[in-house]
């Protein structure tokens, strides 16, 4: 008996085992690889907390001290290499305090390296966990560095990392030309179902950096398409302030649109980030009722209070919903923030969350992508008006991102 109690002891470890090493992303496969690509160059590398191995130890440290790279400076996304800086906030360069490297920031005055900051530079090394959607700003983040070393000649080297939406959604319009900015660099879907490495990929097949970048993509092993982030047995490291935890990724997209007006809140400022939509003048049963009645696929509602600590509705009592997803697969995330906005203004017409602030209307659009989407909305506040234009590029997008997966 004891023997079968053993047996079966050591099965529930190797299979636990297994799962928290069911993937090993990019920075595991070149550490495996003995940093070959890396070898007696001198290295930039593009990153902030999330770019660490899977037992959370940091690529700084990692590149810093691995045989024979020569690890010279740091580049930091929105939010800073560190980590620290709020969403939108200006990220000034320093000196990195653990190995006294200079750290350049790339979200502030300059955004693009500039030739200064490339000086001496053979490889730019990039590695940041994405959450999958277009308005997150670390894949134009992405793109600016892959222009800048077409340029400079640099050579790009991407650690691939899970999208933690999944690689099968693909939601929204392609950005349109008058709606470029840093939350709508790349015309792709606002959910895009690529991993990191394969919109690099993309960008360089596609002609979309002026010139072909040199870039070697460091692919995972194990990640397939179908997975969650949950399904990768990978710890998660916040990827900015208000999304902690790997559970609140897909939230970014089910709410951030929204998210822009001042006129409500989802939960920003309180202990549930992106996962909330309230307002003072919202009743909270009536509206989780109004939101269940329409069956969306996957999700259910609850009614809730709450007072926000900072950000919209900071001190006030506000009432609202919170999202469940009921069943991944099923659940279109976009749309569903375009459903509240409908429900809010039918139950309480004299609110109009998107209507009334105008001057977050270009910072909508610029998220969008897209004027019409806003436009097309507020003609009846029906999503059924917009919907079909912001659908409209899906199975082509679809269509020419297979050229460019990695996995299966």
């Amino acid at each position: 008996m004891k023997r079968i109690l053993f047996f079966l002891t050591c099965l529930c470890l190797v299979a636990s085992g297994c799962l928290a090493n069911r993937v090993k992303t990019g920075i595991e496969v070149l550490k495996a690889d003995g940093f070959k690509q890396l070898q007696g160059k001198r290295v930039g590398l593009v990153t902030n907390p999330t770019g660490v191995d899977n037992n959370l130890v940091s690529d700084i440290d990692i590149l810093h001290n691995a045989p024979n790279v020569k690890l010279v400076a740091l580049y930091g996304p929105e939010h800073g290499v560190r980590g620290s800086a709020h969403a939108g906030a200006a990220v000034e360069g320093n000196t990195d305090a653990r190995t006294g490297l200079p750290v350049y920031s790339l979200y502030g005055k300059t955004r693009v390296p500039t030739d200064d900051m490339l000086k001496g530079i053979d490889i730019l090394v990039y590695d940041i966990q994405d959450v999958g959607c277009r308005s997150f700003t670390y894949i134009s983040t992405l793109y600016n560095i892959m222009k800048a070393a077409v340029k400079h000649n640099i050579k790009v080297v991407v650690l691939d990392r899970p999208n933690p939406l999944g690689g099968e959604k693909i939601e929204g319009n392609l950005v349109e030309d008058d709606c470029v900015s840093f939350v709508s660099q790349i015309k792709i879907p606002y959910v895009y179902g690529l991993t990191p490495g394969e919109v690099a990929l993309l960008l360089n097949g596609e002609n979309m950096l002026g010139g072909k970048c040199d870039l070697s993509v460091v692919k995972m092993k194990g990640w397939k398409r179908r997975m969650t982030y949950a399904d990768t047995g990978l710890p998660w490291v916040l990827s900015s302030p208000h999304i902690p935890e790997a559970s609140t990724a897909p939230f970014y997209s089910i709410t951030g649109i929204i998210g822009e007006l001042n006129t409500i809140s989802i939960g920003v400022g309180y202990t549930l980030p992106f996962k909330l939509i309230g307002a003072e003048w919202v009743k909270a049963q009536e509206f989780a009722d109004a939101m269940n009645a329409l069956h969306l696929p996957g999700y259910t509602f609850r009614p809730i209070f709450y007072t926000p600590y900072y950000a919209a509705g900071k001190g006030k009592e506000l009432q609202g919903v919170q999202v469940y997803i009921s069943d991944y697969k099923r659940a279109s995330l976009c749309d569903l923030q375009w459903y509240a906005l409908q429900e809010l203004y039918r139950l309480y017409p004299d609110h109009d969350p998107m209507g009334e602030d105008t001057k977050r209307w270009a910072m909508i659009d610029k998220v969008c992508g897209s004027h019409q989407i806003r436009t097309l909305f507020l003609k009846n506040h029906r999503w059924a008006d917009a919907k079909p234009y912001w659908d409209k590029d899906v199975e082509n997008f679809r269509r020419l991102a297979k050229k460019y997966y990695l996995y299966k």
